[in-house]
């Protein structure tokens, strides 16, 4: 598999593009400091420590206690397993949130048929359903 294999497998997994990169930085160069890791990939130092933020909080990358920190990947596989659970988390809120859109969703379609507004028109009345003339 490709370095742009993985980093399209990384997106799409939810990283952005400049965490995938950093990730992949750290998992092939080994632990760095955020200077080496601005300096490989020639990122801007602010989006560096935002991402390493970024993936810290999600467990995709670790800080050693020294200053200045030195930035170390979590195994690939975990990463991977990681995202995923995650993507299926997210997959189990959008089914469960359609239940409920679809039910409000019904419930207006129930209460606009009920209403049938009638406006002048030049050769008598027509009625509206909703927005739409008929």
């Amino acid at each position: 598999m490709s370095l742009e294999r993985v980093l399209k497998a990384l997106v799409s997994l939810g990283l952005s593009q400049t965490d995938a990169q950093i990730y992949i930085y750290l998992a092939t160069e080994g632990p760095a400091k955020a200077r080496n890791i601005i300096n490989g990939l020639t990122i801007n130092e602010r989006q560096v420590y935002r991402s390493l933020k970024r993936l810290q909080n999600r467990g995709i990358t670790i800080a050693n206690d020294e200053r200045p920190f030195e930035f170390s990947a979590v195994p690939f596989e975990d990463v991977l397993d990681l995202l995923m659970e995650i993507k299926k988390e997210q997959a189990q809120a959008l089914r469960e949130s359609r239940k409920e859109v679809l039910s409000s969703w019904r419930k207006i379609v129930e209460e606009n048929s009920k209403k049938v507004d009638t406006i002048p028109y030049a050769d008598g009345f027509r009625a509206l359903y909703g927005a739409a003339r008929i």
